[in-house]
């Protein structure tokens, strides 16, 4: 298997998870609050993270000086963006995230395709703006309203990109781990103090009642799923992991359909075949 491909399959893999994010998110974001939700989620994604050093015995990669010019760059873009997404949930939808973050694709495409170096050929180029459109046709809801929670969403969706090249250039020095570890330990001290001093205070009883929407989220989706977009990332291009990401709200129908009882409309099925066109096209060898 080549490289590429591992790096595809990865991708769909992490799709699976991101796609079940805005569900959990929501449901914790309405009840104790936009950055409390993400500092809850980031303390079991520190957790998990420093298990994850401890067993492989990685510590001595927080010690490579050639590598922290990115690790700091990448945890600085990364905290303002989550903070970005969990403050632009408390203003919008779920579906309205999902789209808006499909702009990552076109920002990655301006920064690093039509002005960097980082080239897609045609028939590539061609599977992104099919993964993009099917996935606003997927998502779309009919009258769609900019409101503070979109432009809050779209900036973090402009950030993704060149947040996604220095993690790409950090994975070349270290292990996606000691990345994502040094991410969380950089976020969490802002975002606490963040959340203690503009957000209301949390009862424990309000955090039990969320508790375990927390721990999956930091858990699966900062955690586990963040080490397979770093992995990802170090073997395709920012713009390609990004039109793969097209792959997220194809999920979150499935599983609305699957927990949420919502049916798809026939739209809404059109936009699903639309993403697998893409898609076959996006994964197709050079």
């Amino acid at each position: 298997m080549t490289k590429e491909r591992e790096g595809e399959l990865l991708a769909i893999l992490l799709s699976v998870l991101e796609g079940i994010f805005p569900i959990w998110s929501i449901i914790a974001v309405k009840k104790i609050g936009a950055v409390h939700s993400y500092a809850g989620g980031l303390i079991f994604a520190t957790i998990f993270f420093s298990a994850l050093i401890f067993l492989k015995k990685r510590f001595d990669e927080f010690l490579k000086r050639e590598a922290l010019k990115d690790l700091i760059l990448t945890s600085l873009l990364i905290t303002i963006l989550f903070s970005l997404l969990y403050i632009g949930l408390s203003y919008t939808t779920a579906a309205n995230m999902s789209v808006i973050l499909l702009m990552q694709i076109f920002f990655s495409y301006l920064y690093f395709n039509l002005f960097g170096k980082e080239k897609m050929d045609p028939i590539h180029s061609l599977g992104a703006l099919l993964m993009g459109i099917g996935a606003l046709i997927v998502l779309f809801p009919g009258e769609f309203r900019i409101n503070k929670g979109d432009l809050l969403i779209l900036l973090a969706a402009a950030i993704a990109p060149i947040a996604n090249l220095y993690q790409k250039k950090a994975r070349e020095k270290v292990s996606s781990e000691t990345i994502l570890l040094f991410r969380t330990v950089f976020a969490l001290p802002f975002v606490l103090a963040f959340a203690y001093f503009f957000e209301p205070p949390v009862k424990w009883q309000e955090y039990k009642e969320v508790l375990i929407y927390l721990a999956l989220n930091g858990l699966l989706v900062l955690g586990f799923g963040k080490i397979l977009w770093v992995e990802a990332l170090h073997r395709i291009s920012v713009t390609k992991l990004s039109a793969m990401a097209s792959f997220i709200p194809l999920f979150t129908l499935v599983f609305a359909y699957a927990f949420l009882n919502e049916i798809p409309t026939p739209l809404q099925t059109f936009g699903a075949f639309v993403i697998i066109a893409g898609s076959f096209l996006i994964t197709r060898p050079r």
